[in-house]
């Protein structure tokens, strides 16, 4: 089993939860696993490479609430998502 490492910083944090967002509506649910590309400083990219991240809800009542704006749509869910932002966490799984 990997390591995880949380993620703090606001400019990744924006892009989970925007992927978040996203993976949700697809999936017409509250997912607990996302996948972003993985990043690369430099040298050739290869696409096929993601990194894992899992996706932490403290409370049951607002991840409740996350899923039942999800048929609302994508402005209203993102409303729910930066409403409760301090309530859902990112940790990046280290392989």
């Amino acid at each position: 089993m990997g390591v995880r490492v949380r993620i703090t910083e606001p400019e990744k944090l924006t892009l989970l939860y925007e992927r978040f967002r996203d993976v949700c509506l697809v999936e017409k649910e509250v997912w607990k696993e996302i996948f972003m590309p993985r990043e690369i400083a430099a040298g050739p990219v290869r696409t096929n490479i993601q990194d894992r991240y899992e996706v932490e809800i403290d409370d049951p009542d607002i991840e409740r609430t996350i899923e039942a704006n999800i048929s609302r749509g994508r402005i209203i869910l993102g409303a729910a998502i930066d409403e409760y932002r301090a309530h859902i966490v990112f940790f990046r799984k280290q392989v």
